[in-house]
């Protein structure tokens, strides 16, 4: 099987690609889900595997990571946070229409496994990547194969509980957990808690003043362009966000953490330092373990559907 087509859906966009046994993306497609009825959003999945399959002839399977919680036995997505969809039978309804095999799975599971095959954790054994955008998700591999749980919906990440007294709530519906303190959405929260500080000037400045357009992102920017406040924000952030990365380790035992998404790829260090330090008092063994290293994704935004087209693939 040479190539494979894999296909990243997402809330806002799918973006789709034919993918070489390398790894590497010889034709790609991407078109907008303006439309959140799972009609639509299936009709834009066939329309891009149409035209993949049309511009490179030989595609034997195609595999799609999608948001939500998938039942991949049966090809069946539970639930999704963006788009409106229950009990979707997703494999069936795209390979009767395409004629080839479909595999399906969540979409943080398949880019952890793009990035554990071709990507920063390429070379390392068992590891975790942990996605933080505007919420935090991830991937756990094991064994170089995706680890899903009794009921194929694990590896939660974000909905681990980090500090039971907070207030801080998730989408999920969680007080505490790591997305409500280490995601995009709760630097911005941060900051718009605090605005009343001295030092929130600059970013207030960059929303034009508007204390409800404070985002993580405007944080973010504020902080790499060096100011104080923003950085302190991030610090507190990263901090949150290393108190669950050694969970994961505590749990685990990883040879490698990978970070992805805008929120800490776009701060870098700013973010990715604080959880280090954060994580590395928390471990277990400091006697006779080092902490394992906390790697910036490599594959951006390709990681989704370049591990959808290796699941296609049946990489092991």
């Amino acid at each position: 099987m040479s190539v494979t087509i894999g296909i990243d859906v997402g809330g806002t966009k799918i973006a789709a690609g034919v993918v070489d046994e390398a790894g590497k993306v010889i034709a790609r497609r991407r078109i907008a889900t303006a439309a959140m009825h799972p009609t639509a959003v299936v009709a834009g999945i066939v329309k891009v595997a149409q035209e993949l399959l049309a511009a490179a002839p030989g595609v034997a399977a195609v595999g799609i990571g999608a948001a939500g919680l998938i039942d991949g036995e049966h090809g069946i997505v539970l639930s999704a946070p963006n788009i409106a969809w229950e009990n979707v039978p997703l494999r069936a309804m795209v390979s009767d229409r395409i004629k080839l095999p479909v595999v399906i799975d969540n979409d943080a599971n398949v880019a952890a496994l793009g990035e554990s095959l071709y990507g920063a954790g390429e070379g390392y054994g068992d590891q975790i990547m942990v996605t933080v955008g505007t919420g935090v998700g991830g991937g756990i591999v094991i064994g170089r194969e995706i680890y899903r749980g009794a009921r194929g919906v694990g590896a939660e990440l974000g909905h681990m509980i980090i500090d039971a007294s907070s207030a801080a709530t998730c989408a999920c519906g969680n007080t505490g957990d790591l997305e409500a303190l280490a995601s995009g959405n709760s630097i911005g929260r941060r900051a718009r808690e605090r605005v009343n500080e001295a030092g929130a000037a600059d970013v207030l400045k960059r929303a034009a003043g508007d204390v409800s357009a404070i985002t993580g992102e405007l944080v973010g920017e504020a902080a790499i362009a060096g100011d104080e406040w923003a950085s302190a924000i991030l610090d507190e952030t990263g901090h949150w966000l290393g108190v669950g990365l050694a969970n994961f380790v505590n749990i685990f035992d990883p040879e490698v953490l990978i970070i992805a998404g805008g929120a800490a790829t776009g701060t870098g260090e700013l973010l990715l330092g604080p959880a280090r330090a954060s994580m590395a008092e928390r471990i277990i063994g400091h006697a006779w373990r080092t902490p394992p290293p906390v790697l910036a994704a490599a594959l951006g935004y390709d990681a989704g559907l370049v591990g959808a087209a290796a699941l296609a693939r049946g990489t092991k």
